[in-house]
């Protein structure tokens, strides 16, 4: 079955069409003194229509030679040698139907076939069935195109559902192995200290897992994975760690995508504030501009530390490529260490909740 002719939209659109050229034809046929035009519309419609009907296997001609097969000589033969066939059937067609309409006995029924009218008639259907073919051809390279994007957009997101998978299982073993450690010590010193550890904890990783399983989500969300992240830390590293968190109230109803900050979070505190004997002040903020939406973390690093040299970057070029992704290149990271300071700039295009945008 022809795919282009599967719903009744499209038949009715292309039998227009063919309408359309039959009336055309019957102009052709008025304007060389052939006929009058009741004459040249009766013999002229129906058999386009029918010409309509040959012409569907145009489809399959231009299906038989796939585009990067073909070559001079196939192309003259199939093409051609098809183009002749269907010519010469129309041109029959065109002989019976007009032998027909003369039984009618009437002035305006028939057309009087000279020497030249079958050449005429036979080139008209030869050169409509080639051009029928190349629309198909067309047809042809924009379904494929449009196969290739979806395809695409299928590869891009099952590429995301595998990021997302893996960042379930990316979070820092050695923050869980850390976590639990803390939490053992803290049983026979601070019982109810180990059991606010336990409860952030199951809170950050019972949130991870149900943010993760979408694409976006609001800022405020992620804030509140950030915050149970910290809370544990915090019970870590005691008075060594600092949050400053400034959220412009504007950029908290902007989506971001899930498990943005928190990696971000975890390397401040890996090569930054754990080498610091006083520790130090992590600084996160947030604004909207025009339409984007800017993100900064900001944190004191020790330019001596080996665990600061050993950094391969690696988390941060995956933050790229996921934004890269996720934005079509329309996002920006940005990051840079000076006096002591790292800082990483993040810019995104703006959208918001569904709630917050109307």
């Amino acid at each position: 079955m022809n795919p282009f002719l599967s719903n009744f939209r499209t038949v009715s659109l292309t039998y227009a069409v063919w309408l359309m050229t039959g009336c055309l034809l019957a102009a052709i046929l008025v304007m060389t003194n052939i006929c009058a035009w009741s004459n040249g519309l009766l013999f002229s419609i129906p058999t386009m229509l029918a010409f309509g009907v040959l012409s569907t296997s145009a489809y399959y001609v231009s299906r038989s030679l796939p585009m990067k097969k073909r070559h001079f000589f196939q192309v003259t033969g199939i093409f051609g040698g098809s183009a002749f066939l269907i010519g010469t059937i129309w041109l029959w067609l065109c002989y019976l139907w007009n032998k027909a309409t003369w039984l009618f006995d009437e002035n305006w029924a028939g057309i009087h076939f000279s020497q030249q009218m079958p050449i005429m008639l036979f080139i008209i259907g030869t050169l409509l069935f080639l051009l029928s073919i190349l629309i198909y051809d067309v047809l042809h390279i924009l379904d494929n195109m449009r196969q290739v994007e979806r395809r695409q957009a299928a590869s891009e997101v099952l590429a995301r559902e595998a990021e997302l998978q893996v960042l379930r299982t990316q979070i820092n073993p050695h923050f869980l192995f850390n976590s639990l450690n803390s939490i053992s010590a803290l049983t026979t010193i601070d019982a109810a200290g180990a059991r606010n550890m336990t409860i952030e904890l199951a809170q950050f990783f019972r949130q991870t897992l149900a943010l993760s399983e979408q694409q976006k989500i609001a800022l405020t969300k992620e804030i509140a994975l950030c915050n149970h992240f910290l809370s544990i830390e915090k019970i870590r590293f005691g008075k060594k760690l600092q949050v400053q968190m400034t959220i412009d109230a504007e950029s908290e109803s902007c989506l971001v995508p899930p498990m943005l900050l928190q990696p971000l979070l975890e390397n401040a505190i890996k090569h930054g504030i754990r080498d610091l004997v006083d520790g130090g002040v992590i600084v996160v903020t947030s604004k909207v501009r025009d339409a984007w939406l800017y993100i900064a973390l900001e944190n004191p690093v020790d330019m001596d530390s080996k665990n600061l040299a050993q950094g391969t970057g690696t988390g941060l070029k995956n933050l790229q490529a996921r934004l890269h992704s996720l934005y079509s290149g329309k996002s920006r990271v940005e990051y840079r260490t000076e006096a002591d300071l790292f800082r990483i700039e993040i810019t995104l295009p703006l959208e918001l909740t569904p709630n917050s945008a109307t």
